[in-house]
């Protein structure tokens, strides 16, 4: 089959590789119908994220038709899915807490010892994103192994057309997850740092969930008009002065929950994230966390900070004063994807929310390479990918084999 890999900082090539196989009775293989790139694979394309291997398979957002299962799948050959990023057991200590992306049976033992070293435990795991959270293949390719396929995929009616429920796979339910964490309540004001596709989710689900007022911050000009079209206020950082303006905006108080949709690579020219960009280029830091300590910094007093941004590592002059001194809750995390798929699926149903109006491209799966250098230095213009396979070919049915391995 034909499948996006990576090789190296800024070197990803659509090759030819192994057909995946049935390895698990829980298993089943998906011919993909539409894939998407997430901002989070820009840190694997920029090389922040360590145990990539060569020829590793990338993509986690995805979604497609089910064309074989194993026997102890509950899925049906030719049933639509959508497939989550995470890959959870559905049995373990977390997945029964519905706190999924902590799985402890996903990740495998020879792939999980380096995560525990790293993080303290054992990470969860998720397709197309490095060794420390698995090492399974990922879904810009023609095809897919999904284990436990029996717990994470979500069956999509036929009326809904893929781009419709495509985000299902991760940006929607991290956006969402993103509001929810920060408590959100009826007359809030929330401001968002990003307003890439995750940022944009969660100005769209903080609204649903009842904030008064959500500011949103970031420079380039069509994330903020699209923002400024959800009916938040926008700054752009360039041209303000982004804690004085956040102070005037709220009556000298600060915002009531604040929102880091950045994570680890920070764009700007404030001094600290100067000296993150040398530190991170000379491995004497692994994150540049500008747009987190600003939201904590601006955030009032006993406010919220969720942070839906991804991080790899130790971050280097973290405010862990102005935490405590202020009061201030932080929630972060993996996305726990099941948890959301069927009630968005449902406000998408009903029209409640909208995921279509982030597509800007839509491409062949032959021009991802072309797409991932598009989406890396042309943000401004490529606001969400998304990849279609051609029409990929006959695929034999292969024996399944009696393993027991997730």
């Amino acid at each position: 089959m034909r499948a996006l890999t990576w090789h190296g900082r800024h070197d990803v090539r659509v090759e030819t590789v192994p057909d995946p196989e049935i390895v698990n009775p829980r298993d089943c293989i998906l011919k993909i119908t539409s894939t998407a790139i997430c901002g989070s694979d820009l840190h694997l394309y920029d090389g922040y994220i360590p145990t990539l291997r060569a020829g590793d398979v990338l993509g986690h957002e995805f979604m497609g038709e089910v064309v074989e299962v194993g026997s102890k799948s509950t899925l049906k050959k030719g049933q639509r899915v959508v497939v989550p990023f995470t890959i959870s057991c559905g049995d373990c200590f977390f997945c029964k807490k519905q706190q999924f992306s902590a799985c402890d049976n996903s990740n495998p033992a020879e792939t999980s010892d380096a995560s525990e070293t790293l993080m303290g435990h054992a990470m969860g795991a998720a397709f197309g994103y490095a060794h420390l959270t698995g090492g399974y293949a990922g879904g810009q390719a023609e095809y897919v192994r999904v284990p436990f396929s029996d717990v994470g995929p979500i069956v999509i009616p036929d009326q809904l057309e893929d781009e419709k429920v495509l985000f299902l796979s991760d940006i929607l339910p991290t956006g969402w997850m993103a509001a929810e964490n920060a408590d959100i309540e009826p007359g809030d004001t929330v401001a968002v740092w990003g307003c890439g596709p995750v940022g944009l989710f969660a100005i769209q689900s903080a609204f649903i969930m009842g904030a008064h007022r959500v500011i949103a911050i970031d420079h380039y000009p069509r994330r903020l008009q699209l923002a400024k079209q959800m009916g938040a206020d926008v700054l752009d950082y360039r041209e303000v002065e982004v804690l004085e303006a956040l102070k005037e905006m709220t009556g000298g108080i600060g915002p009531d929950a604040v929102i880091d949709c950045v994570g680890m690579e920070s764009h700007g020219m404030a001094i600290d994230n100067i000296v993150d960009t040398v530190k991170a280029h000379t491995f004497l830091a692994t994150e540049r966390p500008h747009a987190l300590r600003q939201a904590i910094i601006a955030c009032r007093k006993g406010g919220r900070v969720s942070i839906p941004g991804v991080y790899g590592g130790f971050a280097d002059k973290f405010p862990l004063g102005q935490v405590m001194e202020k009061g201030l809750t932080i929630k972060t995390g993996q996305t726990h994807m099941q948890r959301y798929l069927k009630p968005l699926l449902e406000l998408i149903r009903e029209d409640k929310v909208d995921t279509t109006f982030l597509i800007s491209h839509r491409e062949p799966l032959e021009k991802a390479a072309e797409m991932y250098r598009h989406w890396h230095d042309e943000q401004d213009t490529y606001t969400k990918i998304v990849l279609k396979p051609e029409m990929a070919k006959p695929r034999t049915e292969a024996r399944q084999p009696e393993l027991a391995t997730a």
